[in-house]
């Protein structure tokens, strides 16, 4: 699984998506998380994240969840320290399909 975050600073999961100019990308197997790239944004958000499961940042807006949705991927409002916004969503994640 790829995870996309709205991120400052690469450390904090702190933007609304709409105002990302960058994401941070980590691939997930099992319980452990890898990072990947801090990737530039341009225009579109969703279309340049289409290789991403998930993008988790602090808000996001109605076209966002309409286009995401269309597009495969899911959007979840979290915040704080990247390590852990990761570490809650794969529980979450775990806890969902179990």
């Amino acid at each position: 699984m790829r995870i996309a975050l709205a991120s400052s600073n690469g450390d904090i999961v702190d933007l609304h998506l709409g105002k990302a100019v960058s994401l941070v990308i980590y691939d997930v197997v099992d319980n452990d998380f890898d990072f990947v790239e801090t990737r530039k944004l341009a225009i579109d958000v969703i279309q340049e994240c289409n290789d991403c499961d998930v993008i988790i940042s602090t808000k996001y807006g109605f076209k966002s969840k309409i286009k995401a949705e269309d597009a495969g991927i899911k959007l979840v409002s979290d915040e704080g320290p990247v390590e852990e916004v990761l570490q809650r969503y794969i529980d979450h994640y775990n806890f969902m399909n179990s």
